[in-house]
């Protein structure tokens, strides 16, 4: 196995990247009135779960980045909220997006 240099080789923050992405697209589909609302809001916290991982990957000592991994789920689950706010066409999206995980 190979050594973890940076938070990028973490699969967690692979993953999370993508979500982010495909979070990302399907909002771009979200109705123009929720531009600043939900659209906004779901991607604010879809890129926080891989920016807490990055920052806590960033700090020195387990505990500082087990803080971080748990503020990240707090976001992951934020995201999963909005996502029963969406259309269920875009929550289908988003789940099969997610269920792959």
């Amino acid at each position: 196995m190979d050594k973890i240099k940076s938070h990028k080789d973490l699969k967690v923050w692979q993953e999370s990247m993508s979500l982010v992405t495909q979070i990302y697209k399907i909002s771009e589909d979200f109705p123009k009135h929720e531009v600043y609302g939900l659209s906004s809001q779901i991607r604010r916290a879809a890129i926080s779960i891989p920016s807490n991982i990055a920052e806590g990957a960033g700090r020195k000592g387990e505990n500082e980045f087990t803080r971080f991994l748990y503020i990240a789920l707090g976001s992951l689950s934020e995201v999963e909220t909005s996502m029963l706010k969406t259309p269920l066409t875009h929550r289908n999206m988003i789940m099969d997006v997610t269920s792959d995980r």
